[in-house]
């Protein structure tokens, strides 16, 4: 499998916000948005990345704006009639964050432009995440662009932003099938089916998607392919646990990464992939926020260095 993605192109579909934090330390404003964090995490990992996404012409926009410049990401900024999406973000008893979103983020919508749709068909993989698959019309309008391109696809519901889950599963699954991959964890499983995070990868599997990887917080992750059904545990680095809340769009983006240019055939290759994915999402929970990181840049980082 070569991994050389000097001439290769993802384009990322999906959310761009700002991630208020509150906490005992106070109240702090991140750029987020779990499509926003894919596509700078694959641009971190070598790949020439577009995120298309509704942003704002607003303050919260600009600051969108000038986080995925500085990261190289090219942003194709949809309209944003009720300006750029926030979600205010707090922890609950058990650590987990709890998200209230506003009525941007409530009513994102894309439609493509003529830019949008060049660089869809332009690009080796097109990755989606916590997309509106609850509203008819955008899952039509998405089906519409995408057209034939490879797809990797994370469903990355959110309770406050889920309208229609039976509506939701469906416009999913219109188009999951036949993807390259599928991102499933097990809240995905508890909030769209019952609970069976097994049983979802069975499903997805019987629909054509080529390969689910399905993600299980500490007791690791499994990508079910034709080759083979592999397995890998939470991986074990230096320093404790930061936030955990990039973790799920570092393991996609490191995923989609291998998938660029070129799809692993052999079980030995998934593993690989796979394992990689751990530490790079292993590395990610060492900091606060979003941004991907790789063991190496927490290692330039204890020496002094700044780096990716």
């Amino acid at each position: 499998m070569s991994t050389d993605t000097s001439s290769r192109s993802a384009v990322v579909i999906g959310d761009a916000l700002i991630d208020e934090i509150r906490d005992e330390a106070g109240i702090r404003e991140l750029v987020g948005g779990a499509a926003l964090n894919v596509a700078v995490g694959l641009r971190r990992l070598g790949v020439p990345t577009t995120l298309i996404a509704m942003v704002g012409d607003d303050a919260a926009g600009e600051h969108i704006r000038e986080y995925l410049d500085d990261h190289g990401v090219r942003l194709i900024a949809e309209p944003a009639p009720h300006g750029s999406s926030r979600a205010t973000v707090q922890r609950s008893a058990s650590g987990e964050p709890e998200y209230v979103f506003n009525e941007a983020a409530q009513r994102r919508s894309i439609r493509y432009s003529d830019a949008a749709r060049r660089a869809i068909a332009d690009s080796d993989l097109v990755a989606i995440s916590c997309f509106p698959f609850d509203v008819p019309a955008e899952v039509d309008a998405l089906a519409d662009a995408v057209g034939d391109a490879r797809l990797a696809i994370d469903p990355n519901p959110r309770s406050g932003m889920l309208s229609d889950r039976e509506e939701f599963v469906r416009g999913f699954e219109r188009l999951a099938a036949a993807t390259e991959i599928v991102k499933v964890g097990a809240d995905d499983a508890t909030l769209l089916y019952d609970g069976d995070l097994d049983a979802l990868r069975v499903r997805l599997r019987g629909l054509g998607v080529r390969a689910v990887l399905a993600t299980a917080g500490s007791e690791g992750a499994v990508i079910e392919t034709d080759a083979a059904t592999i397995s890998a545990p939470i991986a074990t680095l230096p320093g404790p646990i930061v936030d955990t809340v990039g973790a799920g769009d570092a393991t996609l983006a490191a995923v989609a990464a291998g998938l660029v240019g070129a799809r692993p055939e052999a079980a030995e290759e998934w593993q690989a992939l796979l394992r990689r994915a751990m530490d790079i999402a292993a590395a990610t929970c060492r900091a606060e926020g979003g941004l991907l990181r790789t063991p190496e840049s927490l290692a330039e980082s204890a020496r002094g260095a700044q780096g990716s």
